[in-house]
C-alpha cells in the first residue's frame, strides 16, 4: 500500500437488501474486515435500503446469513432483520436526506435543477453534462415540480482528485464519468449518493473499502459532499479502491448478472473458503493463507510486520 490510514479507522459494511449477495460481495466485506480489524478499528454494518422497490425481506436476510456464514462480526448495527426494520432502515431517515437537500439549495441555488428525463433521454437531447441550464426541456422547471428528478449540476471539467490507499492518486473526470448525477429521484426521495455521504458522516466513518467499479460514486460523494451544508467531514475520509472479481467471460460480478434460480453465495459455495481465498489473491498472500478467516487475519498481520492496513493489490 502506498498510504497508510493517517487517523482512527472506523468502516462500514454497507450491502443493499435488493439481491442475494454474490462472491464479490462477499469478498468485499471480508477485506473491509480484515483491514479494519488489523487497524483496531470499528465496524459498523450499514444497510442501505432506499430502493424499496427492489427489496424482498429474504434478501435482508441473506445479509445476515452471510456475514455469519463468513465468520465477520460487526460493532454495531442492526442484531437481524427485525431489529433492522424497526431501528435501521433508512425509510426513517428519509427527511434528514431531504432537509439535507433543501439546505443545499439554499446555500447554492445553482447547484441542482429539476429534469424528468432519464440518462438516455438526455443522451438523445444532446445535454452534455455540465452544461446549465442546458437544453434539457425539464431544465426550467422549478424544483417543486411535479415528476421531476433532482439533477446536481456538475459544471464542465470537474475533475476530483482522490488520493487511494491502494492505487494512489487518481483523478477522476465527474463530468464525463456520471455529469449531472441524480440527487432526488423522481418520486421525492433522496437518491443513494446522498443518503451514503449523510450516513458515512454520521456514523463518523472515516475509511471505506470499495471495488474500482464504485470510483465515479466516490467522485460524486467527494464533490457532493462541498455542496451540502454540515457534510465537510466526509471530504476527509480515506478510500481504498480494490480490485473487481468477473465473471469466467469477463463480466464485473452484480446481483443484476445472477440466473434467476441463484440464491447468493452462501448456497453456490460448499464453505466461505472460496472468498477467503479471492481475498488472498487480491492481498498477493499464499493459497495456505485463506485455509481460515484466523491464518488470514494472521498472515495480513504477518505480511504487515504491525502496519496497520494490508499492502495493496
Amino acid at each position: 500500500m502506498r498510504q497508510l490510514p493517517t487517523i482512527p479507522v472506523v468502516s462500514r459494511l454497507a450491502p443493499t437488501p435488493s439481491g442475494f449477495l454474490h462472491l464479490g460481495n462477499a469478498v468485499n466485506f471480508t477485506l473491509t474486515w480484515l483491514l479494519t480489524r488489523q487497524a483496531g478499528g470499528t465496524l459498523h454494518l450499514r444497510i442501505d435500503d432506499l430502493d424499496r422497490a427492489r427489496f424482498r425481506p429474504a434478501y435482508l436476510e441473506n445479509i445476515f446469513r452471510t456475514l455469519e456464514w463468513l465468520g465477520l462480526d460487526y460493532d454495531h448495527g442492526p442484531t437481524g432483520p427485525n431489529d433492522f426494520e424497526r431501528n435501521f432502515s433508512q425509510q426513517h431517515r428519509l427527511p434528514e436526506y431531504e432537509a439535507a437537500l433543501q439546505a443545499a439549495q439554499l446555500t447554492h441555488p445553482r447547484v441542482f435543477y429539476a429534469c424528468g428525463c432519464s440518462r438516455t433521454g438526455l443522451a438523445r437531447q444532446g445535454v452534455l453534462a455540465g452544461s446549465y441550464p442546458g437544453t434539457c426541456r425539464h431544465a426550467a422547471l422549478p424544483l417543486s415540480a411535479p415528476g421531476v428528478a433532482w439533477r446536481a449540476y456538475v459544471p464542465s471539467g470537474s475533475i476530483v482528485p482522490i488520493q487511494d490507499m491502494a492505487q494512489g492518486l487518481m483523478q477522476v473526470d465527474l463530468t464525463a464519468e456520471l455529469g449531472d448525477f441524480v440527487v432526488r429521484k423522481k418520486d421525492g426521495v433522496a437518491a443513494y449518493q446522498v443518503a451514503s455521504v449523510l450516513d458515512d458522516v454520521r456514523l463518523g466513518v472515516t475509511c471505506v473499502v470499495r471495488g474500482l467499479d464504485l470510483l465515479p460514486s466516490t467522485a460524486a460523494q467527494l464533490w457532493l459532499a462541498s455542496q451540502l451544508p454540515g457534510q465537510a467531514g466526509f471530504r476527509q475520509v480515506q478510500f481504498y479502491h480494490h480490485a473487481l472479481l468477473t465473471t469466467s467471460s469477463g463480466e464485473k460480478l452484480s446481483k443484476s448478472t445472477q440466473a434467476g434460480s441463484q440464491r447468493g453465495i452462501v448456497e453456490e459455495a460448499d464453505s466461505p473458503q472460496v472468498v477467503y481465498e479471492a481475498v488472498a489473491q487480491l492481498l498477493g498472500l499464499s493459497e495456505q493463507a485463506a485455509t481460515s478467516l484466523a491464518i488470514l487475519r494472521e498472515r495480513i498481520a504477518q505480511q504487515n510486520n504491525g502496519d496497520t492496513w494490508a499492502n495493496s493489490v
